[in-house]
């Protein structure tokens, strides 16, 4: 009730009333087919009502008597030779209800309503519509003067022609005209409420013409009055017990899948949430309810959900609304209940069950992927042909193997650059766009795993050609790989490096680094492999802007910007690691100092470069030249180096002021993120190593000076 408004309260009571009055014929009609006399229909269409209402979290699913239930219950009734509306089948049917509920609690306690989280909008649309075409199906006899038919499609279609031998022309006008009628008002006055129009259309017919007298079925007479609460005869389970506890386990199945599944496409429809476990136990309450009055297990209606959906229905006091109506039905207008002919009401009940059909997902999903169609397909024909339980397993499995073909076979293209415009682009989408000479830029936008690592590895050897001199892995996708997939990265590796072809994973989380690292892979990462973005795998590959493009020359693009969180390298690629890594990059550069015969900027860049890692970002060389000049000055101390302190400190200086321009470049922002970080590094320096921050600083100074 919480979705209660009482601007609402008008449409509210109107959609509870209007509901009432379809749901009369509906329940009579289905608690025959569950063996039961009419009037427990209407019995089961008040007290239930309220205990699901007062419980559930849907604010306008209806619950009561329906199709799948009281059909599974009348044909078990039939299988065991109990006789229709006999006092035997009296005794048994609330006990069938009765135990069905303790099956819907067990459900509860276990939780099972998570389960319906996993079946996708394919699924829900295909077995909702084929459970809409379904009772369409069951219902057809009746507007020609038959009976309502069970079973599934075939069984239903055979039904309907043997019906024939009932048919009335003027039941199936009246019928065809009240949903011609219903659907074009719903089309062009869709607030009148026309079904409510067509009922009193169908008395003053009785009252006037008399058209029973031609032919015209209409509603069976009730006895009016309230319903007593009994407790069911429980000892019916020492007689029938193994049928019963079968029978109803089957039932509560269909009943949480039905409805959860039913409510859930509702609750996606109208733009709220709903609580699945919640729903089960609203059920069970139900169900409880049933079998004290006497009726037969009960779900959620989808026809009379549309129904009131159809009047902008918004909260549980519909439920109330409905229930109170039929109080006063039960109390006062059970007499008038003769007057309604049956093919009207059952063309009422059509109108709401052809709004339920979901073609526009049929439609959406065979443009835009047939896959999802199929799976589509494959659930409303399973319900159609096979029944509830079966449409929903098929459409569950298929959802499934859904996700594993996705899995296996994810979204993957190529990336070049589109002259004038930053980034990297589809090259089959994007005709403007131009591959970078020499260099492949594939994109794999899925978990990378032992089902799908032959198909990365074939489309990257496919795509290398006699030229490629580096194979770049867009891996944004790649939320985690396993075992398998990094072994194959490192034979990749090992042999694209034979040929004389660098491979990069690049754009990827920090998640998946740790992932190589604890599969003992981590001189992936420590070669070079593994860098942040695709910009800086470039520029270890010798990749500079102006990029040389394939069939335009060297076109220059605009400035890339790259995020602040994407600046440095260091710590997303090393984790933990990351301090200790960056040292041994200072030793390794101050050896290749060591061996150049004169220091000057080249030298020092190329010292850099010519590292395991590769090119450093600029980010993490800003931090990398702090940490040279304190490794240089400890060695010069030592006297372990012949190198000049003073000079290295002097390129380093002009090092700094070309990363601060091409960061300034690449993202202002970070600009700031860059000074603040080196009083950081100057702080670890001046506590850490107090001498040697003495000796900078007065270089530093000096060096300013001279500027």
């Amino acid at each position: 009730m919480k979705h209660f408004r009482k601007d609402n309260l008008k449409k509210d009571i109107i959609s509870g009333i209007i509901v009432a009055l379809v749901s009369i014929p509906i329940s009579m009609g289905y608690a025959q087919v569950a063996g039961l006399p009419p009037v427990y229909g209407l019995y089961c269409s008040v007290f239930p009502i309220l205990a699901y209402c007062l419980i559930t979290s849907s604010p306008q699913f209806v619950f009561g008597v329906d199709a799948t239930p009281a059909a599974m219950v009348g044909g078990a009734l039939a299988s065991m030779g109990i006789a229709a509306e006999s006092a035997e089948a009296m005794k048994l049917v609330p006990v069938i209800s009765m135990v069905t509920s303790v099956w819907l609690l067990i459900f509860y306690f276990v939780k099972a309503g998570k389960l319906v989280n996993y079946i996708s909008k394919p699924v829900m649309g295909g077995f909702i519509s084929g459970i809409g075409c379904t009772i369409i199906l069951m219902i057809v006899p009746k507007l020609f003067g038959g009976s309502v038919g069970t079973g599934e499609l075939f069984e239903l279609i055979g039904h309907i022609a043997e019906e024939t031998v009932h048919f009335n022309l003027l039941s199936l006008v009246l019928g065809v005209v009240t949903i011609i009628v219903i659907l074009v008002a719903k089309k062009y006055v869709p607030k009148f409420p026309m079904s409510v129009l067509m009922m009193g259309v169908g008395a003053i017919l009785t009252a006037v013409f008399h058209i029973e007298e031609y032919g015209v079925k209409f509603l069976p007479e009730v006895t009016g009055g309230m319903p007593q609460f009994l407790l069911p005869d429980m000892s019916i389970l020492k007689i029938h017990g193994e049928d019963i506890i079968v029978l109803s386990f089957t039932i509560a199945l269909v009943v949480v899948a039905q409805t959860l599944l039913a409510t859930s496409n509702f609750a996606l429809k109208n733009d709220y949430k709903i609580n699945n476990n919640r729903e089960v136990l609203a059920y069970a309450a139900g169900n409880v309810a049933s079998a004290l009055v006497g009726g037969c297990p009960i779900n959620g209606s989808v026809s009379r959900t549309g129904i009131a959906d159809q009047y902008e229905c918004k909260s549980q006091f519909m439920s109330l609304s409905a229930a109170g109506t039929m109080v006063v039905v039960l109390l006062f207008g059970t007499d008038i209940l003769a007057y309604l002919p049956v093919p009207i009401l059952t063309g009422i009940v059509v109108c709401a069950l052809v709004g339920i059909i979901e073609t526009k997902v049929a439609i959406k999903t065979w443009k835009s992927d047939k896959r999802e169609f199929a799976i589509f397909m494959a659930a409303f024909l399973g319900v159609l042909l096979l029944g509830t339980i079966y449409g929903v397993v098929i459409g569950v499995v298929l959802s499934f193997v859904q996700v594993i073909i996705r899995a296996v076979i994810p979204p993957k293209t190529y990336l070049g650059v589109i002259p004038g415009h930053e980034g990297f682009y589809d090259l089959k989408r994007n005709r403007n766009a131009k591959a970078i000479k020499h260099t492949i830029i594939y994109r794999f936008s899925g978990n990378l795993f032992f089902a799908n690592i032959n198909a990365f590895q074939q489309d990257i050897e496919n795509a290398i050609k006699a030229d490629t001199k580096q194979v770049i892995v867009d891996a944004r996708g790649i939320g985690c790989i396993d075992i398998t997939a990094a072994e194959r990265l490192v034979i990749m590796h090992r042999k694209l490096k034979e040929k004389g072809i660098g491979l990069y994973l690049t754009e990827h989380g920090s998640a998946v680094n740790d992932q190589i690292r604890s599969f003992g892979m981590e001189h992936l990462i420590e070669e070079g492999v593994v860098r942040r973005t695709i910009t800086l795998a470039l520029r270890t590959a010798g990749v500079e802007k102006p990029y040389p493009l394939e069939g335009a020359g060297k076109i220059e693009s605009f400035p890339y910007i790259e995020a602040n969180e994407r600046l440095a390298e260091f710590e997303w690629a090393f984790g933990d690691s990351a301090e200790e890594r960056m040292e041994s990059l200072v030793v390794e550069i101050a050896e290749n100092l060591e061996q150049a015969k004169k220091i000057n900027m080249q030298t020092l860049v190329e010292a850099e470069n010519d590292t395991s890692w590769g090119k450093v970002g600029l980010f993490d060389e800003d931090e990398l030249l702090d940490r040279l000049e304190v490794h240089i000055s400890e060695l010069e101390k030592q006297g372990d180096t012949t190198l000049e302190v003073e000079e290295i400190e002097k390129q380093i200086e002009q090092r700094r002021r070309i990363i601060e321009e091409k960061i300034k470049e690449l993202n202002p922002e970070g600009l700031e993120m860059l000074k603040k970080h080196r009083k950081e590094i100057e702080e670890h320096i001046k506590i850490e190593h107090p001498d040697y921050y003495e000796q900078i600083m007065a270089i530093r100074e000096q060096l300013k000076g001279e500027k």
